[in-house]
């Protein structure tokens, strides 16, 4: 079953295309939805935890942040480099925990 691979964004984010880039390579350019959010009230019907998320079949790639419900528009980091790091997107894509 082909994965539905979402990158969620607000506009002016700095991780955006480093993330999109990133998730493009590990998919592949056509699994790919790009998706910008525009208010809270899309962050919280999206599941938005600031941007970049990224989600496959709806369901974010940080196991971790699957409870939460704090939806926002700030930015969101995955540590120092502000990308998610490639092992939690595969994992996500192949339907691991992580």
């Amino acid at each position: 079953m082909v994965s539905r691979i979402r990158v969620l964004y607000f506009d002016g984010c700095p991780h955006f295309e480093g993330t999109l880039d990133l998730v493009r390579t590990i998919a592949g350019e056509d699994a790919v939805d790009v998706l910008e959010v525009g208010d809270e009230r899309d962050a919280a019907q999206l599941r938005f935890f600031g941007s970049p998320t990224v989600q496959v079949d709806g369901v974010d790639i940080e196991p971790s942040a699957r409870r939460r419900t704090d939806f926002t528009l700030g930015c969101r980091l995955y540590g120092a480099s502000g990308l998610p790091p490639k092992r939690m997107i595969v994992d996500a894509i192949r339907g691991l925990e992580t």
